[in-house]
């Protein structure tokens, strides 16, 4: 997919217009799109990667560095996280996107419709031997109950934990957002994800993806 195309970037920057001056999401996404006939993926693209300038600044100001983790407990978003590195096993950077907030999100992700594949392990280990090597006091996975199989995500991910001797957990909830927002303030946590509205709700932000992203390319 072809981000860089003239069309997409001309549909950009009049979303990002659109935004400044307080139109309402959805409503501006659906007339630029419609407007530049975009498809699918193109609208995914706009949707996940463009916001406007007072989001981007107050989300990037709250973005850490990996090395910020140690002694840290990290709140992970399961399924925001794993399916991300899973499309950087799959496919490379064919969907991948910096976005203008400042995190590596997955344009063709819909977690809602998530099944295990054979990258599931191998995306589980890249995350939790990544934190390992800076580590934090503990890393906790959440993952959506509501979605099929998640329990036994959980326990896959638990495993992992135990066998690579990284001190942490993996649940599932049924508001997942909630509990990333609610640990976070407890535990005084490090969240990681990239969903833009656990993003507005908590004080630190990891971006994992964006890192073994940078890992597999070299």
């Amino acid at each position: 997919m072809n981000f860089k195309d003239t069309v997409l970037q001309e549909a950009k920057i009049d979303f990002q217009y659109l935004l400044d001056r307080g139109f309402p999401r959805t409503g501006a996404l659906n007339f630029v799109a419609n407007h530049y006939v975009l498809d699918e993926v193109q609208r995914n693209y706009l949707n996940r990667s463009v916001f406007s300038k007072k989001k981007i600044k107050t989300r990037k100001k709250k973005l850490i560095l990996l090395s910020d983790v140690k002694e840290k407990n990290v709140i992970i978003d399961g399924y925001n996280v794993l399916i991300t590195v899973e499309s950087i096993c799959n496919s490379g950077e064919e969907f991948l996107v910096n976005c203008d907030d400042g995190v590596t999100r997955d344009v063709k992700a819909v977690f809602g419709k998530y099944k295990k594949d054979k990258t599931t392990l191998e995306a589980l280990n890249s995350i939790i031997s990544l934190l390992k090597i800076f580590k934090p006091k503990r890393v906790l996975f959440f993952y959506d109950s509501p979605v099929s199989m998640s329990g036994e995500l959980a326990k896959t991910t638990l495993e992992l934990l135990k066998s690579l001797k990284v001190p942490g957990d993996a649940q599932t909830a049924s508001d997942v957002d909630a509990e990333l927002v609610r640990l976070s303030k407890e535990l005084d946590g490090v969240v990681a994800t990239s969903d833009g509205i656990v993003m507005d709700k908590v004080e630190t932000v990891l971006d994992i993806p964006s890192y073994i992203a940078r890992m597999k390319k070299n």
